[in-house]
């Protein structure tokens, strides 16, 4: 496990792959404004995210620890950071994004004076110019409303790299699926924490800041990987029914683009581990994604 400051109860945990510049930004941002420990896990990046990761390491008075990853881990790779940290609690951040530090102490009021909660998700501000992300109004004007036992809207899905956890819920649930990879691994997550009992909210006193990479995929690439994650997860969790649709709408989409026709075809081949791994979510949990669809 790696060291924890005097004083700290969160850890961040940054998961990166080729993105050496940005990288570096960041970490440097979060050592120069915050006292709580870094775990960078590098996702076998082929540049030179680790010497440089090293480097600044050296100088961080043990504050920053680097794990290395012999494979691309996608989204699992933030698995390993949190089996790493020694706080019960761990903020996400990725190799373009950051936190105001004031966020921090804030989250951790809040997840001691509410034991259920389990995800507390961010304003996430976008960079330059500190526009709200639209994913902010969705998730302050929930439809599933605000528990008055709760400090926030009730949420079922967030953005992992403006979001704080709680590290013995996480774990519980098993983190992040490496069946999903990457691009929208939040949902299922989200989907098991609620079945297993635990509280999702928005907090809009937290905030997290995200300047985009300008190196990503094609758009088609980007979407083609949404889809066929989204998928996935309704494969892995939902009733018959929504699964059969949605395959239906990913078939639809692949014969008119490539990069669709791709990724349904690596969502075929990930049927076997798909149905070791499905169950169905609790009445409770089921009601409440139908009532986000139906809103």
């Amino acid at each position: 496990m790696t060291s924890e400051p005097c004083g700290a109860r969160t850890s961040f945990v940054v998961a990166s792959r080729n993105r050496s510049a940005e990288l570096a930004t960041v970490l440097r941002l979060l050592l120069d404004t915050t006292n709580s420990p870094i775990i960078l896990v590098d996702n076998a990046s082929d540049d030179d995210s680790v010497q440089m990761a090293w480097h600044i390491a050296e100088g961080s008075a043990g504050r920053l620890t680097v794990i290395e990853a012999e494979e691309n881990l996608g989204a699992v790779g933030r698995n390993l950071g949190v089996a790493a940290a020694s706080t019960p609690f761990v903020a996400f951040c990725d190799d373009d994004s950051w936190w105001d530090p004031d966020s921090i102490a804030a989250a951790e009021s809040l997840f001691d004076a509410y034991p259920t909660l389990a995800v507390l998700a961010a304003r996430t501000l976008v960079m330059p110019g500190r526009r709200e992300d639209p994913i902010v109004a969705d998730l302050a004007s929930s439809p599933l409303g605000k528990d008055p036992a709760l400090p926030g809207p009730s949420i079922l899905g967030f953005l992992a790299c403006s979001s704080i956890v709680r590290v013995s819920a996480f774990e519980a649930v098993g983190g992040f699926s490496p069946i999903i990879h990457f691009r929208g691994e939040e949902t299922l997550l989200a989907w098991d924490l609620s079945a297993h009992g635990w509280d999702l909210c928005f907090c809009e006193r937290l905030t997290a800041f995200h300047q985009p990479s300008v190196e990503r995929g094609t758009t088609s690439a980007q979407d083609a990987r949404a889809m066929r994650n989204a998928v996935l997860t309704t494969w892995l969790r939902r009733p018959l029914w929504h699964c059969v649709r949605s395959g239906a709408a990913f078939a639809h989409a692949a014969v008119t683009d490539r990069d669709h026709a791709a990724a349904l075809g690596e969502a075929l081949r990930a049927l076997p581990a798909v149905l070791a791994a499905r169950h169905r979510l609790p009445a409770d949990t089921e009601r409440c994604l139908r009532v986000l669809e139906n809103s």
